[in-house]
């Protein structure tokens, strides 16, 4: 019999509130956008604090949301978060599989997290311990504008940390740490997570578990420090503790502090990240290992799926919301089946395919978090997505 594989996640998890369609070229919005990085503005594809916004625009948030969205009210609520999304996602994938996916977080007690409760019941995922704090449930509302960058579409996002603010590092017991995985998700908008995550990764690698990164935007490192690269973690030892780094284009030059993704990915590689992948949205995406994680790779770009693009142009009924995080989820799903099928070094090329395809099937939804009718469905959705992607690479 196949052993279980065993996935401990955590970092960023919260209530999605979308509105759509918001346009960003609008008359409404434009006093409240961003003039220079880490003012507090607003910002496409950037996710800025309540906190901040309400400095920049010298209002009260809700009376400018009500101005942004013309009083409409959000067309969606889902779970939402780089951490709770990606862990969901991964659960749907490999639900046929002896595996399990485990979630740490922290919520409030309110209606947000009662939200979260009954949603959670309708998917795979486990839960190690989401611990209830004093503050309100952590939530994001999130602006989409469908046409922006030639159809693509984009969001902005405006987040309230709550109760992540509570969640410490004691609180991810040794039974987080008693898994094949671990990964941390989005913890910069965890912040003590974030700040102490080279003593977590530490910690996981001294138990023997693959350690997986995905990150966000750090909006309060950028406002902190913006002349400054961000910190990952209390040290740049961080980077030789994580399996596999998942960024995206603007944090992997932020998180470097350099101007240039060639130099950005130099950075990485220098402070050896085992394997490395970048996102750019609607462009191509890098990815590299140096072969001790993941098989020996030399620096590839992957374009995203054409099937996914054709598609699009005839349904609109979707929303990139989410997208980065369900990308995130076909990479650890496609690790964990590599490990159970006793793979030594799993292939990051297939990692990054069925990456691609889960990012972009998220744009035929609204938010980030698909909720199944019966087991398997999603995976059952995805094959012919997959499929076609390879085809396409092959021609």
């Amino acid at each position: 019999m196949s052993r279980l594989i065993k996935i401990s996640g955590t970092g960023c998890a919260l209530v999605d509130y979308l509105y759509k369609p918001v346009n960003f070229n609008s008359q409404a919005i434009s006093p409240y956008l961003s003039a220079k990085a880490g003012d507090g503005g607003l910002a496409p594809g950037k996710l800025v604090f309540t906190e901040e916004l309400e400095i920049f625009a010298n209002e009260k948030y809700l009376p400018v949301r009500d101005k942004i969205v013309d009083h409409q009210k959000p067309v969606a609520l889902n779970i939402g978060g780089p951490s709770i999304v990606s862990l969901i996602h991964a659960a749907q994938l490999i639900s046929n599989l002896p595996a399990e996916v485990s979630f740490w977080g922290c919520k409030g007690n309110d209606e947000g997290a009662r939200f979260i409760d009954e949603k959670l019941q309708k998917t795979p995922l486990k839960i190690g311990k989401y611990k209830t704090g004093k503050l309100y449930t952590p939530f994001t509302d999130v602006f989409s504008d469908p046409d922006f960058d030639q159809g693509n579409g984009e969001r902005i996002f405006v987040n309230n940390i709550g109760a992540a603010w509570e969640l410490l590092p004691e609180d991810l017991d040794e039974s987080f740490f008693d898994a094949d995985i671990v990964v941390f998700g989005g913890t910069a908008l965890v912040p003590a997570i974030h700040d102490h995550l080279t003593e977590l990764l530490k910690k996981s690698k001294d138990k023997g578990c693959i350690t997986i990164v995905n990150t966000v935007y750090d909006f309060r490192n950028e406002k902190a420090r913006p002349d400054q690269r961000w910190p990952l973690g209390e040290s740049d030892e961080s980077y030789d503790l994580i399996d596999v780094l998942i960024t995206d284009y603007e944090e992997a030059l932020r998180l470097s502090g350099e101007k240039d993704i060639q130099q950005a990915i130099h950075f990485f590689q220098n402070n050896k990240v085992s394997s490395l992948i970048i996102t750019n949205g609607s462009k191509n995406s890098y990815a590299y290992s140096d072969g001790r994680f993941c098989e020996a790779l030399q620096l590839t770009e992957f374009p995203i799926s054409k099937k996914v693009t054709e598609e699009l142009k005839s349904n609109t009924h979707g929303d990139t919301t989410g997208c980065g995080d369900n990308f995130v989820g076909g990479v650890i799903a496609s690790l964990a089946m590599q490990l159970q099928a006793e793979i030594q070094l799993p292939n990051l090329k297939e990692a990054c395919h069925w990456g691609i395809i889960s990012g972009g099937y998220t744009c035929f939804y609204i938010g980030g978090t698909y909720f199944e009718e019966s087991p398997g469905e999603k995976l059952k959705k995805l094959k012919p997505y997959y499929e076609h992607y390879q085809q396409q690479l092959a021609d």
